[in-house]
């Protein structure tokens, strides 16, 4: 465990070299976010009643908020282009002469650097949540934010493999930015990022939840909001480390395909 515990510490000294493109990325982040906003107010106001699909207006404000502070926790940057680029550039070969798996180097380095990027962050966006209280609701209770941060533990690692996988296709072709814009374009809709999913005809929303993308972002936030409890929160979250777990092998085994086909020349 020493040497990982040194690679999140190697990983926190690199990416603070950037931590002024992190503030930067953070405070315009907030722009798209007080827009969203808006238009919800918007819509509110030529309304009859304060409730669309069950949201209050203070809550479908939270809802975007808490979105905002959980992609800041859990969000992959960079690290799929950069395991990309480790893979074309034949970086990887130090990694099987070497008794470090490279899975959990990744991982540390993601850890590392949601580490630096949430301290950044947090300044800009407490700010923000500060000037939005009005319509900000809080937890209804600490046992909420414990089970928020469960799920929050699992978002993570869920959308890491998620995307540590995809990164993996760069060992049969070239190009891997397709597939992950693909991916990104699924996961902004389907996860919650645009709007709330339950907005959605139940049918839709029936399929979507066998899927992984509303343990991603949707599912985390209702918890926090309080919209989700009793058995249907142990189930989501039974279903989400399911997820959690189901991904991880998938990980490890097109890993284990790629390094068939894997070759490098020279170093």
């Amino acid at each position: 465990m020493t040497k990982y515990w040194h690679i999140i510490n190697i990983g926190i000294q690199n990416t603070l070299v950037y931590r002024t493109n992190f503030i930067f990325r953070s405070v315009f982040g907030l722009i798209p976010l007080f827009a969203t906003i808006s238009l919800w107010r918007a819509i509110y106001a030529g309304k009859d009643g304060d409730n669309v699909a069950g949201y209050t207006i203070a809550q479908m404000t939270s809802y975007y908020l808490v979105i905002t502070i959980v992609d800041a926790l859990t969000a992959v940057t960079e690290d799929d282009w950069q395991i990309a680029a480790d893979i074309k550039d034949g970086n990887i070969s130090q990694f099987l002469l070497k008794p470090i798996d490279y899975l959990y180097y990744r991982l540390c380095l993601y850890g590392s650097g949601r580490l630096v990027f949430t301290a950044c962050a947090f300044l800009p966006v407490t700010i923000f949540l500060i000037v939005q209280r009005e319509h900000f609701v809080l937890p209804p209770d600490w046992a909420t934010v414990g089970w928020l941060a469960v799920s929050l533990t699992l978002t993570a690692l869920l959308q890491f493999f998620i995307s540590f996988t995809m990164a993996l296709l760069a060992f049969w072709v070239l190009e891997v930015s397709t597939f992950i814009f693909i991916l990104f374009a699924f996961e902004y809709i389907a996860s919650g990022h645009l709007f709330p999913l339950d907005i959605l005809p139940p049918g839709i929303l029936k399929v979507l939840y066998y899927t992984p993308f509303p343990y991603q972002l949707f599912f985390p936030v209702n918890i926090y909001l309080g919209r989700v409890s009793g058995t249907e929160l142990y189930q989501g979250l039974a279903i989400q480390a399911c997820w959690v777990v189901a991904t991880y092998f998938l990980a490890r085994f097109v890993w284990s395909r790629g390094i068939k086909k894997y070759s490098a020349v020279g170093g």
